[in-house]
């Protein structure tokens, strides 16, 4: 039987203010930056209170800070985190609130049950969402499963121009050793995070387990016509590029509308050329986000969207053209991880739900190397990447017991 846990919420509460102060925005908000001074001292700041913990605190080569309880018997470690840096602006419970999740258990249960028979680890990864560097997404999770390629460090840049490699040099990392980052010895990762969706508040639940990352496409689709005069060219005798860009937007979205949950698409960004009131645009360019967590219907939404985008440009004599920028599969929680969940939340008595998560997350890339799972807390109104982002106390201190009690099966039984 699992016990009952012993956390001081007090403590959570303020390892997220604090933390917060790191790039403080305005009332509520956070700007906080891979390598950069306000991110630098967030790391500081976490490394400290993984010492003032008992951890065993190690920085890897890209900079990620990694609290360790080691474990009676040698094997695999169990590991838990999310990342420090924010969205510009963004709030104090995005990724931060996982991280320092992770330290408070691990804190927590050491107080309460001493050295685990398995090896326990916090981590606070970087750069995960691309804020600074563009391109840069995950990036202290790639560097641990091995997947940053040789020629990144030069050549992602910020909107400076200063490349990553230099921003890591800049704050005494080398990126020549960006390799020795790399981890082959976790066996579980857990996750927790701000749902950053309504789902959760709409079904009064504080908890959600998550069975799947979705997997998600980047398209820049450029639509290409004829630039006439506004007034004087007919509208039948048009190629309208902007004219034929709206109805694709309009197809596509409403693809993913009619296929129903949990298939969503987005068009974000629209740009018409020349982009002068009293021009028939001769170009479009838009972009184009894709997602769905299971890998068949995914394939299928893609089939459809480029279906449409080339059914639209035949009929208006159109050319249009795409590349994808982005393309990432699904990402499941393994099986045995779930179970362990939903096991742990029930245990506790704490509400909770199966769903899926709609964005990506550093777990998609440590199920390269690790069995994964991931704990939702509620999102209030669903905001996230904002500062107006909010997650109850109450809410993130169920999540907390529910981590607690699943890492204490895995590491202390």
């Amino acid at each position: 039987m699992t016990p009952q846990f012993e956390l001081d919420q007090a403590l959570m509460e303020r390892y997220v203010t604090e933390l917060a102060q790191f790039g403080a925005f305005g009332e509520s908000g956070v700007k906080r930056a891979a390598y950069t001074p306000e991110w630098v001292a967030a790391t500081d700041h976490y490394a400290a209170w993984c010492e003032q913990a008992g951890l065993d605190v190690h920085r890897d080569a890209v900079g990620n800070v990694w609290g360790r309880l080691e474990g009676a018997t040698p094997g695999k470690t169990i590991a838990s985190g999310s990342h420090i840096d924010s969205q510009l602006p963004g709030g104090r419970y995005d990724g931060a609130l996982g991280a320092l999740t992770a330290l408070f258990v691990l804190q927590s249960l050491k107080k309460q049950f001493g050295k685990p028979k398995r090896t326990i680890e916090a981590v606070a990864f970087c750069e995960e969402e691309g804020s600074r560097f563009p391109g840069a997404n995950l990036w202290g999770s790639r560097a641990v499963t091995g997947r940053i390629k040789p020629t990144e460090a030069e050549q992602l840049r910020d909107y400076e121009g200063v490349t990553i490699g230099q921003a890591m040099l800049a704050i005494g990392l080398d990126p020549s050793r960006i390799p020795s980052a790399a981890r082959t010895d976790i066996d579980t990762f857990i996750e927790l995070h701000i749902e950053q969706g309504p789902v959760l508040e709409h079904a009064k639940l504080p908890v959600g387990i998550v069975t799947g990352i979705t997997g998600l496409r980047h398209y820049v689709v450029e639509v290409m016509g004829e630039t006439n005069h506004a007034g004087a060219f007919p509208m039948d005798l048009r190629r309208d590029a902007m004219a034929g860009a709206a109805e694709m937007i309009l197809g596509v979205v409403d693809t993913a509308a009619k296929l129903g949950r949990p298939a969503v698409t987005t068009v974000g960004r629209v740009q018409a050329e020349p982009g002068y009131p009293a021009i028939v645009p001769g170009k479009a360019r838009f972009t184009i986000d894709v997602r769905h967590p299971d890998a068949d219907c995914l394939r299928e939404l893609y089939r459809a969207h480029e279906r449409l985008l080339r059914d639209v440009a035949t009929r208006r004599g159109l050319q249009v053209d795409w590349e994808i920028t982005l393309d990432q599969p699904p990402s499941p929680s393994a099986p045995s991880v779930i179970r362990l969940l939903e096991e742990s939340a029930t245990q506790q008595q704490i509400p909770h739900m199966r769903m899926h998560s709609g964005a990506g997350h550093d777990s998609q890339i440590m199920a390269n190397v690790a069995k994964i799972g991931m704990i939702f807390v509620q999102s209030h109104r669903g905001r996230s990447h904002t500062p107006d982002e909010f997650t109850n106390m109450e809410h993130i201190m169920l999540g907390a017991r529910t981590l607690a009690a699943a890492v204490y099966q895995l590491a202390y039984r």
